[in-house]
């Protein structure tokens, strides 16, 4: 079984389509349980935020997995698979590692640099984790995700050049030091909102959500950063939009939350709404408001594509070699890993012809003193570990060097006649499954 990534980003579907494919943070756990069920999908996990909805899956056979997974995509968004085809991406076995690192790196962000996906990766997986969804293999390969990522943050400084989503949209909104804010969501966006605007020197930020204990929350950290914040339901959004001079919607819900009927004109008082969410939080009828400009995914979008960006070739660069040389190691060490059942397979058939050989010499000489039998029964088993040893260490350095062109279990198969059921037994998906959820 190899990983296959399906997805939609903003590289390459437009916001439209990105909506209709988005997944609300409440249905992902049903979409997970969904999409493990198809016929050719093991392992599955889904990372969805404001530009991008990715699937990783350890899937049996490409074709099968990818038709799985597309189907899926496709009733999420009412549509037939065929309809997302130019839009989406497929990566498969290590093409698939090399995009995952590269996402999680910030390589493959609208903001180059920007480290908030690695945060998004690593909730993705605890998701996909508390839904059962996670065995060995997804478990092993996120786990070195999380650790290739902070390595090209720490090591290129990618990070202090890259900006947030958040960020970028408070640029096109313009200077809002000194001026009210009104925060819609009061989630993980939410508070990366809140950070930014402090950060851009905001007088005071209103927060509203659903969940009201959430928005007070909300509002105390950020009071206790130094900022002015207060809370309020989202039954007094429009009062609360009529008292801010920049709103910035981010609550993940599945439709609208903010409509053109909750604006009022501004009469020479401009109103820059900054819509975050996928699907859209914000109606985009309110751009029919007089003094209300809208700065939506698409407007940063556009502005990325004009400015390029703000990370530097050399960082650029220094980042996508170490992405490189850490898709080499770790498809090296799957390599190495999938020889391990046939040697272990090997040592335990060794094991049992040298119990059989003494068994047949306890029948041959039952009057043998029982602690010479014990001497000479370890040292047959040292005699035998010692010439399995090297053999054994260097299919597994052969095979991680290898690139595929030679099947090193199935030559010690051949070599000394294995069942192929045992490496089969000792690898079976549920025994990965198994030991995968062990290690969470």
């Amino acid at each position: 079984m190899s990983v296959l990534a399906v997805g939609l980003s903003h590289r390459t579907a437009d916001l439209t389509t990105l909506e209709r494919v988005a997944i609300p943070a409440a249905e992902v756990g049903k979409a997970l349980h969904e999409l493990q069920q198809a016929e050719h999908v093991n392992e599955v996990m889904l990372v969805s935020t404001c530009n991008r909805i990715e699937v990783y899956a350890v899937v049996e056979a490409f074709h099968g997995g990818l038709a799985d997974i597309s189907a899926v995509l496709a009733r999420q968004a009412g549509v037939e698979p065929a309809a997302l085809y130019d839009s989406m991406y497929v990566h498969y076995a290590g093409a698939a590692v090399e995009h995952l690192y590269s996402v999680a790196s910030g390589l493959d962000s609208m903001v180059v640099g920007e480290t908030q996906i690695l945060g998004q990766v690593r909730a993705a997986y605890a998701t996909a984790r508390e839904a059962g969804t996670v065995g060995r293999t997804l478990h092993e390969l996120i786990q070195s995700t999380l650790r290739v990522g902070k390595r090209v943050h720490s090591e290129t400084g990618l990070d202090a050049l890259g900006a947030s989503v958040v960020s970028q949209a408070l640029v096109a909104a313009g200077d809002v030091s000194g001026k009210r804010a009104l925060i819609v969501g009061a989630g993980s966006m939410g508070a990366l909102t809140a950070s930014q605007l402090r950060k851009a020197e905001i007088g005071s930020i209103v927060v509203a959500n659903r969940t009201y204990a959430n928005a007070e929350r909300l509002a105390a950290s950020v009071t206790e950063q130094g900022v002015p914040a207060t809370a309020v339901p989202m039954a007094d959004l429009a009062a609360a939009v009529t008292g801010a001079d920049v709103v910035l919607c981010c609550t993940g819900a599945s439709a609208s939350v903010l409509n053109a009927d909750q604006v009022l004109p501004r009469a020479g008082r401009p109103l820059v709404i900054c819509d975050l969410g996928l699907p859209r939080d914000v109606d985009p009828g309110v751009t029919a408001v007089d003094g209300v400009t809208l700065v939506d995914l698409e407007t940063v979008r556009r502005r990325m594509d004009e400015t390029g960006g703000v990370s530097t070739a050399k960082q650029t660069a220094r980042a996508t070699g170490i992405v490189l040389d850490e898709v080499r190691a770790y498809l090296a060490g799957q390599r190495s890993a999938e020889v391990t059942p046939t040697v272990t397979a090997l040592r335990k058939r060794a094991a049992e012809v040298v119990d059989a050989e003494l068994l047949r010499l306890d029948n041959r000489l039952p009057e043998l003193d029982g602690a010479v039998r014990e001497e000479f029964g370890r040292t047959v088993h040292r005699v035998v570990d010692k010439l399995l040893h090297a053999p054994t260490v260097r299919v597994k350095q052969l095979a991680a060097e290898n690139s595929g062109t030679t099947d090193y279990a199935d030559a010690l198969r051949e070599l000394f006649g294995l069942d192929p059921q045992a490496p089969a037994a000792v690898a079976s998906p549920k025994a990965n499954k198994a030991d995968g959820e062990k290690h969470v």
